[in-house]
C-alpha cells in the first residue's frame, strides 16, 4: 500500500477551540480511533471556531475534488461574462464505458448541454465522464490546481483526471487535500468570497441536490437540516483496503445558522457500510454540539 507522507499541521493558524468543542474533539477522536482506518475531520462553525482531528495526512480526495473543479469552472465563466446557459458539446467518444456516468446512461450518443446541466451531472451525480470533459474544456487538471492554489485555502493538489485515476489503484492518491484545507475552501465559498451570487447560489443549490452518499454526512441528521455536500469514494486495492471514502459539505440548520465540515476516511479495512457510518456518526456529533442537542 502506498505510504503517505505526513504533513505539518499549522496549528497556529487554527482558531482556538471553545470549551464546548473540547468535549466534541474528545468524542470525535474516540470515534476515529475505533475503526481500522485513518480518519481526518475538520469543522468551521459559523463564528469561526474550528475543530481539527488528524489533519496531518494527505487524504485522497476522490470525487470530492469535483467541488474544487466546479469552483474553477464557474470562475472561468463568470470572469468571461458567460451565462450558465452556455452550451458545450458532448461527443459519444467522450462517454467512456466502465466508469460511473449517469449522462452516458441517459444520453449515450452525447449532445449539447448547458454548463449548468454538466455541473449538475458532475457535482450532484458525480459523473466521471462529465468531470473529465470539464477538465478538457478548462485545459486540464493543472488549471484547476492553479486556481485552487491561488485561493490560499490550504494544502491540496489536483493533478489527475478520472481516467488517470482509474488506470491504477495508486493513482487514486494523486489528488489530495487536508480536512482543514477542505473546510477553509467551503467556508470561503459559503461566505460568498469566491463567486458572485448568481454563480455561487447555483453551485450551492446543486450541492443541496447531491444524490450520492445519503448515508454519509446527512445520514443521521434531522430531516429539516439541509446539507450541501460533495462525496468521494474510491475502489479497493488488491488487499481489499478502501483507499478513501469521503464527504465534505455545508450544513444549514432551520434557524439559518451554518457550519462547514469535512470527513475523510483513508486506507480503511472496514466495509463500505462502516465507513459511511463513521462519517454519519461524526456528522451527528458535530450537529448535536453545534445545535445544543
Amino acid at each position: 500500500m502506498k505510504r503517505l507522507l505526513l504533513l505539518c499541521c499549522c496549528l497556529a493558524a487554527v482558531l482556538p477551540l471553545s470549551a464546548r468543542n473540547g468535549s466534541l474533539e474528545r468524542a470525535v477522536r474516540a470515534l476515529t480511533d475505533s475503526v481500522r482506518a485513518t480518519v481526518g475531520v475538520a469543522v468551521v462553525f459559523g463564528d469561526g471556531d474550528t475543530l481539527v482531528v488528524n489533519n496531518g495526512h494527505r487524504y485522497p480526495t476522490m470525487s470530492v475534488y469535483k467541488f474544487h473543479q466546479a469552483l474553477a469552472v464557474l470562475d472561468h465563466f463568470e470572469r468571461r461574462g458567460l451565462p450558465l446557459t452556455t452550451r458545450i458539446p458532448v461527443r459519444k467518444s467522450d462517454l467512456l464505458p466502465d466508469t460511473w456516468s449517469p449522462l452516458r446512461e441517459a444520453c449515450p450518443g452525447g449532445g449539447r448541454f448547458t454548463v449548468a446541466e454538466l455541473l449538475a451531472y458532475s457535482v450532484a451525480q458525480s459523473d466521471n465522464n462529465v468531470c473529465d470533459l470539464l477538465f478538457r474544456f478548462l485545459g486540464g487538471p493543472e488549471i484547476v490546481n492553479r486556481y485552487i492554489a491561488g485561493l490560499d485555502a490550504g494544502e491540496a493538489a489536483i493533478v489527475a483526471d478520472e481516467e488517470t485515476m482509474h488506470r491504477h489503484t495508486d493513482n487514486q492518491y494523486l489528488n489530495w487535500t487536508t480536512p482543514l484545507a477542505a473546510v477553509r475552501l467551503l467556508e470561503r465559498f459559503r461566505r460568498g468570497e469566491l463567486l458572485s451570487a448568481a454563480y455561487g447560489d447555483f453551485l450551492l443549490e446543486t450541492m443541496f441536490a447531491t444524490e450520492t452518499g445519503p448515508d454519509k454526512l446527512r445520514g443521521l441528521l434531522p430531516a429539516d437540516v439541509a446539507v450541501a455536500h460533495k462525496t468521494g469514494s474510491a475502489f479497493r486495492d488488491a488487499q481489499g483496503v478502501m483507499v478513501a471514502d469521503n464527504d465534505i459539505g455545508i450544513v444549514r440548520l432551520p434557524d439559518g445558522r451554518s457550519y462547514s465540515i469535512a470527513v475523510f476516511v483513508m486506507d480503511s479495512c472496514e466495509d463500505d457500510r462502516t465507513n459511511a457510518a463513521v462519517i454519519a456518526r461524526i456528522s451527528r456529533l458535530v450537529y448535536d454540539s453545534f445545535s445544543g442537542k
